[in-house]
């Protein structure tokens, strides 16, 4: 009876996230229309017996967080809880604060999932991986190609390339040491404590000799990665299951219409009920559109492709909208264009104005490119990435916005480019 895990941060966590973050805890971000931790629920309760699922984060548990879990309870029938941190723990920390409510009822392993991926989530296939090894107490990590290039931002694993065991994990190295990463995505069984617990006690012992102010705190903080996956490799315990399934972090808002765009085009397949189709009398739908059922779209539109239109949105006559995000109770006045871009809470876009961005998509020619972890500014300019509203922002008529971060509740006079608006 497996157990699963999701690790959602807090709101200190998702700084690059902002200015959407400041309106909605970043895992309850809709991406491809629904929240973006539902994906990962949704994946764990396909499992076979999924005993519980634990949300775990420092975020306050505020009504946004308490209404979605109770929703998803209802929905999915697991049982969903959210333990709270008392300070950010680390990924290992986390879980292993919270081992009592994890062990209980006695699973034989569980799931540990970061919030901050998108991924089809190959969770039966990396379960079936542990059992078809014959050994039971044995890790597995999810682990996907990357270029040689941009494996450095990540976690790398160096495996047997017939057992798949992990011999050797180094968290983003200086230089290139392999081109499997890590996808933040495990199967642990219960033995893993003992090893997040070794590390506790010599953390506590170092403390003690150091005995520093505020030293009590950090014997709890535990990274998963640096160290517990680097001290398990080449130890026989620890395995990688590779997937040439879709992944991708979100870590940015940009990467959100990336991100966006690979679970609109899965559900074709998974939840084909999501996706509108292109019939007599709507709007011009292009590739994939998701359109939530309250929003009003004038039938001259034309949408998509990777578009995601929230709740009670307006969308005038002759809109055109293209890769971008529109979030709840936007309206899109007529003949206005939206590209590569993310429309805030309640913002409004007025009549033949453009609101532009510049995708910062993985190189399309490139099978393992992955999103770069783009920065905000580069050589004092702002790099050109997807344009983003915040809520309640109002935009004129004729007005063109390109390449821009508009904070919330402003209201624009004129064009801006390449600016961030405060």
């Amino acid at each position: 009876m497996p157990k699963a895990v999701i690790l959602i941060g807090g709101p200190q966590k998702g700084t690059r996230f902002r200015p959407l973050s400041f309106e909605v805890p970043k895992p309850l971000f809709p991406v491809a229309g629904v929240p973006m931790v539902q994906h990962h629920i949704e994946a764990c309760t396909k499992v076979p017996n999924m005993k519980e699922i634990l949300l775990i984060g420092f975020y306050q548990p505020n009504e946004a967080l308490t209404k979605f879990l109770v929703t998803a309870q209802q929905e999915f029938r697991v049982p969903i809880r959210y333990l709270q941190e008392y300070s950010a723990l680390g990924t290992g920390g986390g879980i292993y604060h919270f081992r009592d409510q994890i062990l209980s009822g006695n699973p034989d392993s569980f799931f540990v999932l970061n919030a901050d991926v998108c991924s089809e989530f190959p969770l039966l296939e990396m379960l079936n991986f542990q059992k078809s090894r014959g050994d039971t107490h044995s890790f597995v990590m999810l682990g996907t190609t990357a270029n040689r290039k941009q494996s450095l931002n990540y976690g790398c694993i160096v495996a047997n390339s017939d057992t798949q065991e992990v011999l050797h994990y180094v968290e983003k190295p200086e230089t290139f040491v392999s081109d499997i990463i890590n996808c933040g995505i495990y199967l642990f069984t219960p033995a893993i404590f003992q090893h997040i617990g070794d590390v506790f006690q010599r953390n506590q012992q170092e403390v003690q000799i150091e005995e520093t102010s505020n030293g009590w705190h950090r014997a709890e903080v535990i990274r998963l990665e640096q160290d517990i996956f680097t001290a398990l490799a080449g130890h026989g315990s620890l395995y990688v299951y590779k997937t040439d399934g879709f992944w991708s972090q979100i870590k940015s808002a940009g990467s959100a219409i990336y991100a966006s765009r690979l679970y609109l085009n899965c559900y074709s397949k998974s939840h084909p009920e999501r996706l509108m189709q292109d019939k007599a009398g709507g709007p011009t739908i292009r590739g994939s559109v998701y359109i939530h059922p309250t929003a009003v779209v004038d039938p001259s539109a034309v949408l998509g492709p990777n578009v995601s239109i929230g709740k009670g949105v307006t969308i005038g006559a002759g809109v055109r909208v293209r890769e971008s995000i529109i979030l709840h109770g936007a309206t899109l006045q007529d003949h206005c264009c939206v590209l590569n871009s993310i429309v805030g809470w309640d913002s409004t876009i007025g009549r033949w104005a453009r609101v532009e961005g510049t995708p910062s998509d993985p190189n399309p020619n490139d099978p393992y490119a992955k999103m770069d972890s783009e920065t905000l500014f580069r050589d004092g300019k702002l790099t050109p990435s997807i344009t983003i509203l915040g809520c309640n922002v109002s935009i004129p008529a004729e007005v063109v916005v390109l390449n821009s971060i508009v904070l919330p509740h402003k209201d624009l006079g004129r064009s801006f480019k390449n600016q961030i608006i405060l």
